[in-house]
C-alpha cells in the first residue's frame, strides 16, 4: 500500500480494506463479493459432492493460512457443519493453493464467482458451497473519486463480469 501513497501504483486489489491508522492516503472501492466454494480434481468430484458438506470430514484439505480472514470464516463454518477436515497444507498464495488442489493434493476453497476460470485454468471442479461464507474484494486507490481510465475499466469489468450486481454469486 505504501506504493499507492507515492504513486508507484494506481490500484491494489485486496480482500481486506485499508488498515485503520495506515499513514497512506488510500480509499476502498468495493468490487463485489463471492460465495466460497470447494473444488477438487475431477476424479474425486463424486466422492465429495454426494454428501456435501459431511463428505469433507477427514478429507485432505488445502487451506489459506490461519492469519487470513477467509481461514477464520472457514474454520467457523467447519465447526457449524460438524466437519473436521484433515488439513494437509496451508498457503499464503491462492494460485499455489489451486495448483496443488488441481494436482490432487486435496480439496480447496476458492471464490465461486471464478468457478468457470478455476475449471478452465486448473481443471478442478466445484463440489459445493460453504453456506454463509463470503469474501469481499476491494480496489484500493489513492483517489476517492476514480479518474484513471485503466482503473475505471478494471473496476467496471470486475463488477459486471466477475461479481453479480447484488455482490453475491
Amino acid at each position: 500500500l505504501a506504493n499507492l501513497g507515492v504513486h508507484r501504483l494506481d490500484m491494489v486489489i485486496s480482500d481486506r480494506p485499508v488498515p485503520v491508522g495506515m499513514n497512506v492516503k488510500a480509499y476502498n472501492h468495493t468490487l463485489g463479493s463471492s460465495a466460497i466454494g470447494f473444488f477438487c480434481k475431477p476424479a474425486a468430484v463424486r466422492r465429495y459432492q454426494s454428501d456435501f458438506p459431511a463428505s469433507l470430514h477427514a478429507a485432505p484439505m488445502l487451506l489459506p493460512v490461519h492469519a487470513s480472514a477467509l481461514r477464520r470464516e472457514l474454520d467457523d463454518w467447519f465447526e457449524r457443519v460438524g466437519v473436521q477436515p484433515r488439513i494437509v497444507a496451508e498457503f499464503e498464495d491462492s494460485a499455489l493453493l489451486k495448483t496443488f488442489g488441481a494436482a490432487g493434493a486435496g480439496v480447496f476453497p476458492a471464490p465461486h464467482a471464478i468457478a468457470a476460470e478455476i475449471e478452465r485454468m486448473y481443471g478442478a471442479r466445484a463440489i459445493g458451497l460453504a453456506s454463509g461464507v463470503q469474501e469481499t474484494y476491494l480496489a484500493i486507490s489513492p483517489e476517492r473519486r476514480l479518474k484513471q481510465p485503466v482503473v475505471l475499466e478494471i473496476i467496471e469489468r470486475a463488477r459486471e463480469q466477475i461479481f453479480q450486481p447484488q455482490g453475491a454469486s
